[in-house]
């Protein structure tokens, strides 16, 4: 594999399905579409935790979040690990990011050459109310994802332009100065992340269809009783403020609509990286920091480890990449710290580290088919309870640390509708699955070690109720911008 330049293009809650790629027949994705087209899709990947300072840790360092500590939205990345950015860096090759990081702080080492408008957590600390794990608080902040859903602008997609247009100009004018080594650029768009404000021509392109479609399982009756669920859904409370179908309706179109803005943001920088013969030097990586459940069951938001917020659009286009190609291997964003270093020719061993299980995307794309399960995990706000999920061929367990399991056959049933733990004919099935995450990590003693580290953030933090008095934010806000706690 020749080195060469790498550009990354990451956004922030992207359900994998809403592409036309992925198979979607209503949101148009013609950028994201075409990258696909010419490089290779993984339509089995997924994020290393349904949440954004967690994922986004996994994928700076190429491990497991139980495995580097960073478990929720009060635990930011501040470069205390060395990431690929920093090993890079280190050799000699340009590094820089463009929008949103979500670490801690500019303060921080973050191993970046430059951080050009980064957004990081508020106040160095995020969302310290995800630390509460008992008696969980109900976020004040929840009302809007409804309510501010619709056309118009938003402080991100304000951001995520300005983003866009930071990244064509480093391709025109950082990128030639930079030829003895390959590059790597980060470009990290915001949207189509909540708020649900979609620029208009958007916006009414899906608002208007009628044929827009309504989320799976949204009746009350309809919707899954597992414990987990329940939590999250008493504590996000976010469908408690969508009072009527118009503000759901609202909410999807404005989200579906966000889907192709993004689109936009990726075929404008695609094509300043054409006009500016960079193409035929640059390998591109296009994916995200997690899903979106967007009404499914009644949740809205992250946090759980349906498809819908777990699995993540990734797609690698570019030299010694097959090109139209798909692969339904299961892959996670610790796959990605390998294929950056054989991209721009570093995978010497002094690059990793004893514990980096990760197997390349570049070996997978050409057809590597280890025999692996795959880890997610969650232990963040508007949970009680550890989460993991593995991929075990075509099944899917989600193990909770003080909860009975749930058991999905993908193949089957892609839409998750059929719970199949306590069924006594997949009691085997569920042993395997068990044993096999169990290879990995032990659930009990991830989940104890994460809330024990919680619970003494939280005392740092002046405790329970002054952690709930500081409020909820909703979201985090770009540079510039002043936070709003409810």
């Amino acid at each position: 594999m020749e080195p060469k330049n790498l550009l990354i293009l990451f956004s922030d809650e992207h359900q994998k399905a809403l592409s036309g790629c992925y198979g979607h027949d209503m949101v148009r994705t013609p950028h994201i579409d075409a990258l696909a087209s010419t490089g290779t899709m993984f339509t089995n990947a997924y994020t290393c935790s349904p949440i954004c300072i967690p994922a986004r840790a996994s994928f700076a360092l190429g491990k497991y979040i139980h495995q580097v500590g960073y478990w929720d939205n009060a635990d930011p990345y501040e470069g205390s690990i060395p990431s690929w950015h920093h090993k890079l860096r280190d050799k000699g090759h340009r590094v820089d990011s463009i929008g949103k990081l979500h670490f801690r702080s500019t303060d921080d080492d973050n191993g970046f050459n430059e951080e050009i408008i980064p957004m990081h957590v508020i106040e160095g600390k995020g969302d310290t109310m995800g630390l509460i794990r008992e008696d969980l608080p109900k976020r004040m902040g929840a009302y809007k994802v409804a309510s501010m859903a619709g056309p118009g602008e938003s402080s991100y997609t304000r951001y995520d332009r300005d983003t866009t247009a930071r990244a064509q100009i480093w391709l025109q004018e950082v990128a030639p100065q930079h030829t003895d080594k390959p590059w790597v650029l980060f470009v990290s768009i915001a949207s189509p992340h909540f708020p649900l404000t979609a620029p208009s021509e958007y916006f009414y392109e899906y608002y208007r269809n009628p044929d827009l479609p309504w989320p799976k399982l949204y009746g009350k009756d309809e919707r899954p009783d597992h414990p987990y669920i329940r939590d999250y859904a008493d504590s996000s409370c976010y469908d408690e403020h969508f009072t009527s179908e118009d503000l759901v309706r609202k909410a999807r179109a404005g989200y579906f609509g966000l889907c192709t803005f993004v689109d936009e943001q990726i075929g404008k920088i695609m094509a300043t990286l054409e006009s500016c013969g960079l193409s035929d030097q640059t390998r591109v990586m296009y994916t995200s920091d997690h899903g979106d459940n967007l009404g499914a069951r009644g949740l809205w938001g992250k946090s759980t480890m349906y498809e819908e917020s777990a699995a993540v659009p990734l797609i690698i286009a570019g030299d010694d990449i097959p090109a139209d190609t798909v692969r339904d291997v299961p892959t996670t964003h610790i796959d990605v710290y390998p294929f950056i270093m054989d991209c721009v020719g570093e995978a010497g061993e002094e690059m990793y580290d004893e514990d980096h299980l990760g197997t390349s995307l570049f070996d997978l794309a050409n057809g590597t088919t280890p025999n692996r399960t795959i880890l997610s995990e969650y232990h963040a706000m508007g949970s009680t309870t550890g989460a993991f999920m593995i991929r075990n061929g075509k099944y899917k367990l989600v193990y909770y640390a003080k909860y009975e399991p749930q058991l999905f056959d993908l193949e089957a049933d892609p839409e998750e509708l059929t719970d199949l733990a306590g069924d006594p004919g997949f009691a085997d099935v569920l042993a395997d699955c068990e044993a096999k995450l169990r290879t990995i990590c032990d659930p009990q003693e991830v989940d104890a070690r994460a809330k024990a580290r919680q619970a003494a953030q939280l005392e740092a933090n002046g405790g329970r109720d002054t952690v709930i008095a500081r409020g909820d934010l909703g979201f985090s806000v770009p540079p510039g911008v002043a936070p709003d706690f409810d």
